[in-house]
């Protein structure tokens, strides 16, 4: 009897090129200790959560024992939520199976993750930490020591020259309400729509920054109080005018603002502008909130 030989297919995979086995996520948010940790993604299945047989673990109340899964097949990164608690997110969009893309953000509860899987992923790291240094992680505006090298530099060229400087100081009214009811995953929500909704509005020559908390600059160079506080009423209604959505749900935000300026004054610091900001900032809560003081 003749016996058929037998064909076995094999299915065929493209090699993995170098740049998918060199990813990583960094830490970027909450800032402190574990900002710029890299966690090299080094596996063909990686899985984060809070538990402690997770290939990464996240000490942190908002993230579920088993919270996501990162698959690497042959066209690169997928993420999947486990389902979550809290949920996870790329680039604030619901992850189902969602392919990772080099710069992608990647949310897991409160933790936020840059992803890099560039064709030199060492060099894009040392970049990210420098951008880390001058920017705040979540809402990508300038933080505080960025604002305020920049206002003594502005300040210097304000007396030698004579020419006017304007800063804004506001910060979103009842944020504590805010976090309280429904959450601080609701608050960091809030803080990243109120910078994308008020980026558009501020000039390229002048900045944006987070100050701390729920509380935020504006510098405007060459520009005297009263075109300060015309601004500055722009923003307040630009926040005012729409509802925040987080989860299907509308949550009406408004914010309280503070004008100062200086026009050439001699020895006047960043402190100090930032006070007499501050001062009109508070009147502006006592006279109610959701309005302008300058």
């Amino acid at each position: 009897m003749r016996i058929q030989p037998v064909t076995q297919q094999v299915e065929l995979k493209r090699p993995l090129s170098r740049t998918c086995r060199n990813a990583c996520l960094v830490h970027i948010y909450p800032t402190g200790l574990a900002m710029g940790t890299r966690h090299q993604l080094d596996r063909e299945m990686i899985t984060l959560g809070r538990g402690d047989d997770c290939d990464i673990t996240v000490a942190d109340s908002s993230v579920s024992r088993r919270h996501a899964r990162i698959d690497l097949d042959i066209d690169g990164y997928v993420v999947t939520d486990l389902e979550s608690t809290n949920g996870t997110f790329v680039n604030d969009t619901p992850a189902r199976q969602t392919p990772l893309s080099d710069g992608d953000y990647l949310r897991v509860g409160n933790i936020l993750y840059r992803f890099l899987a560039g064709g030199n992923v060492e060099a894009e790291y040392h970049e990210e930490l420098y951008r880390l240094a001058i920017h705040d992680a979540l809402t990508g505006l300038f933080n505080k020591r960025s604002l305020m090298d920049y206002l003594q530099r502005e300040i210097d060229r304000s007396t030698r020259y004579g020419r006017p400087l304007a800063l804004i100081l506001f910060d979103i009214d009842h944020f504590k309400a805010i976090n309280d009811t429904l959450g601080h995953l609701a608050g960091d929500f809030i803080l990243r729509e109120l910078a994308e909704r008020l980026r558009p509005r501020v000039c390229k020559d002048d900045m944006l920054a987070r100050y701390g908390g729920e509380e935020f600059a504006v510098v405007l160079t060459e520009t005297d109080r009263a075109v300060a506080a015309e601004l500055a009423e722009e923003l307040r209604k630009t926040i005012e005018e729409r509802p925040f959505l987080f989860e299907g749900r509308p949550q009406r935000v408004t914010i309280s603002l503070g004008v100062a300026s200086v026009h050439g004054e001699p020895i006047v610091i960043p402190q100090e502008l930032i006070r007499r900001a501050d001062e009109c900032l508070y009147r502006a809560k006592r006279e109610g909130r959701n309005r302008v003081v300058s």
